[in-house]
């Protein structure tokens, strides 16, 4: 392989068009980890917050935005099982997915669904290891609960729906447009409510309340998620779109026995997310390989476009991935 490589970097703080071509050193496989020739990169909104100076890569991880994307291995380190040079992959990446070739531990790849392309598989892993560790196994979601998602038309939206729709919950959702809550409906929400007509406390309330929420808005969402939830329900929360700080009733917590948790993703062990693959391998694969789930895809851009690509998302127009072409397939 060459030891120079073209990637998307961020130039400076800022908006969308700090982000700049340049050339990088390869990368090299550490103990465990692979190397991965970047077909397509997912865009997600951490990608944006890193942009914009506010959200820091870990010290051990790239500081190129990317983190996930779908290739072929082309290297492997030691120590390295069950994966060969040559296998196409998705995989979870701690960054540097804006590139074409990235490094990221074997236990974090995935294969590609049976009948499903590199671009669509690379919309998989951010999403689906969010949604499947925060929905079920720290929200705890069960068949027949009532499920509220904010945000239902964006990637972590449209995959927690056909997710938690499959498992057999009752899936809310909100959502801006009449577009988007019509998307929603498709993927199988039972109420899409477009929060500029309609407050999605008094809908959840008529319903008996949530028994699960899953929150990336924060900021006045919180007391009114809290306001929503059922007695016993759970609000997880894993972003904070309009800001993290806010004042609580918390009488609530205690009197209606209301659960509130979250996590990040990126920050979290390699063996924690190694986990989340397991799991994702045995529970949801065979559904994407059956055809009975799948990603939403809303456009894609060169890499070269990455800017614009960030623009697509920050306007919140889209439904469902954005993706970045670096090598296609």
């Amino acid at each position: 392989m060459a030891e120079q490589m073209r990637a998307v970097e961020i130039s400076a703080h800022g908006g969308p068009e700090v982000l700049q071509v340049a050339a990088r050193p390869m990368p090299v496989p550490e103990h465990g980890q692979v190397v991965i020739k970047v077909a397509w990169a997912g865009v997600n909104r951490p990608d944006a917050l890193q942009r914009a100076g506010l959200y820091n890569p870990p010290p051990t991880a790239s500081d190129l935005p990317g983190l996930e994307a779908s290739g072929t291995i082309v290297a492997t380190g030691s120590g390295v099982s069950g994966w060969s040079v040559g296998d196409p992959v998705c995989a979870l990446l701690p960054g540097g997915g804006y590139a074409e070739y990235v490094a990221t531990p074997a236990a974090h790849c995935l294969p590609v669904p049976d009948g499903m392309g590199l671009k669509e598989a690379a919309c998989l892993p951010e999403t689906y290891f969010t949604v499947w560790s925060n929905v079920f196994t720290r929200g705890g979601l069960q068949a027949g609960e009532r499920f509220l998602i904010h945000g239902g038309s964006s990637g972590i939206g449209t995959t927690a729906i056909q997710l938690a729709n499959h498992f057999g919950a009752r899936v809310f959702v909100t959502a801006g447009s009449e577009e988007k809550c019509a998307a929603c409906r498709d993927l199988g929400a039972e109420v899409a409510i477009n929060y500029k007509d309609a407050d999605f406390v008094e809908v959840m309330k008529a319903q008996g309340g949530a028994d699960l929420i899953l929150d990336m808005v924060g900021g006045p969402y919180i007391q009114r998620n809290l306001n929503a939830l059922a007695d016993d329900g759970r609000l997880v929360q894993i972003a904070f779109l309009q800001g993290p700080k806010v004042e609580l009733n918390m009488v609530q917590l205690m009197t209606r026995r209301l659960t509130m948790t979250g996590s990040t993703l990126r920050p979290q062990s390699d063996l924690a997310k190694a986990r989340i693959a397991q799991d994702l391998r045995e529970a949801v694969w065979p559904l994407l390989a059956a055809g009975r789930i799948g990603p939403v895809m809303d456009s894609e851009f060169p890499m070269e476009q990455a800017s614009a690509a960030h623009a697509r998302m920050e306007s919140s127009g889209h439904i469902g991935k954005i993706v970045l072409e670096v090598a296609g397939g």
